[in-house]
């Protein structure tokens, strides 16, 4: 008996649960089998959302011979073996659907080898990637073949997906409503791994003897792994930016929100520690400077330890870095300088502000009316200037009027007045 995720495989695009964005009435993928011409396409999502299927269902809609390759077993020889069944094909009057599994784990030179049978019109090419194909997949491919981006299957869908499996092998079981919430958490959008979950329900009720099925039932006999996650792909980098931009918003809640799910889906929490005390940095500066040594500070517990007991450390700094206030202004000014000095001139140090360790150095005037800013009333040396002779005071660095910042703002608008008094006695 086959597993109840390969019996449950749709034959017809009517029988197709989720994607209504592509399939449904007016859509893309559905006005492209409507058409009654192939056409070459990738396909773009999480595992379990019906990839492999759709490119089953369209060798089936027109007609045509269907050959499957894996990338991360196939390479160029199983290629030109894929072709020379596609030239048989059409020699009997049958056109070939190539379809390739994880495209995006093909080389350059094996996307390559694909590229003259596809312009030439042999096959109609078909890819699958869970990884963004803008990065995976060669240019000159990619421009041949039409994306399509399917998405995860929503809780509604799946309790769809659960009534089709109760239909077909598990009319039987009867699933409480927390049984069922439980069983599409740990799906976590993917309809292969759904179907798999309940029919491991059904094995383990069986061998246990009962048809009611509860979530401590689920918790006690199934193995549930964690949920998906692409710890370097697309996945793994957008709530890398939702966690960034949560604390950025001061959003506590949403920050913890995702640096949980990180954790929980097995990223790495040393690099999550990285990542929070640049957070500190660039979004939080000066503004409130406790953030950068509490960021610091939970980085170095967590290296002392370790999961899960550190991760408790990296929870509390994020839920300060939202609350705290927040400016950009060093940030920005350091970007500032950084672009100015890049394409400016190589410009001289002032001589008063040059070392004299030397009499030769004394004699030419280093450091000579240089004003030592400890001896000045305030310690502020008036109207002395720092910047090479000539260059304009660029303001890189404007403070903002929040947290310490605001303290930092005003001090450095008196020192301007005072500057402003020095050059006006002279």
């Amino acid at each position: 008996m086959p597993p109840l995720a390969e019996a449950l495989r749709p034959r017809t695009l009517d029988e197709v649960i989720g994607q209504s964005d592509l399939l449904g009435p007016g859509k893309p993928l559905k006005l492209a089998f409507q058409s009654g011409k192939p056409h070459s396409m990738i396909l773009w999502g999480p595992p379990g959302v019906g990839k492999t299927t759709l490119a089953r269902l369209t060798a089936k809609a027109f007609a045509c011979e269907f050959i499957a390759l894996s990338a991360v077993f196939s390479g160029v020889k199983d290629i030109r073996a894929a072709m020379e069944q596609a030239q048989q094909n059409l020699s009997q009057g049958k056109h070939t659907i190539l379809f390739v599994d994880e495209i995006h784990r093909f080389n350059k030179s094996q996307q390559d080898a694909l590229l003259p049978y596809a312009e030439s019109g042999l096959v109609t090419f078909i890819g699958a990637t869970t990884e963004n194909p803008s990065f995976e997949v060669n240019s000159a491919l990619l421009s041949r073949a039409q994306v399509y981006v399917l998405k995860s299957l929503t809780d509604d869908e799946l309790r769809l997906l659960l009534e089709r499996a109760k239909e077909q092998a598990l009319g039987h079981l009867d699933f409480d409503e927390a049984a069922v919430d439980t069983l599409i958490g740990y799906a976590d959008g993917d309809a292969r791994r759904f179907l798999n979950l309940l029919e491991q329900c059904g094995t383990a009720a069986g061998a246990a003897g009962i048809t009611h099925i509860d979530a401590t039932f689920i918790e006690n006999a199934l193995t549930l792994n964690a949920r998906r996650f692409d710890k370097g792909g697309d996945n793994f980098y957008d709530q890398i930016s939702a966690l960034h931009k949560s604390v950025r918003g001061s959003h506590p809640d949403a920050a913890l929100y995702w640096l949980t799910r990180m954790l929980d889906g097995g990223a790495d929490a040393k690099y999550l520690a990285r990542r929070i005390v640049r957070m500190a940095w660039e979004d939080i500066g000066l503004a409130d400077p406790r953030a950068m040594q509490i960021a610091n500070d939970a980085a170095l517990t967590y290296e002392r330890l370790g999961s899960p007991e550190g991760e408790l450390a990296l929870g509390q700094a994020v839920i300060y870095l939202a609350v705290a206030a927040k400016s950009n202004a060093g940030y920005m000014a350091y970007n500032a300088a950084k672009a100015f000095v890049k394409k400016d001139k190589s410009r001289e140090v002032p001589v008063h502000l040059r070392n004299a360790p030397t009499k030769l150095m004394k004699e030419l005037g280093y450091g000579h009316d240089y004003r030592y800013a400890h001896d000045e009333p305030g310690a502020y040396a008036a109207g002395e200037t720092y910047l090479p002779d000539g260059m304009p005071e660029p303001a890189w660095y404007q403070p903002v009027p929040r947290g310490l910042e605001a303290k930092i703002s005003e001090k450095l608008a008196h020192l301007k007045d005072l500057d402003a008094q020095a050059h006006a006695k002279k």
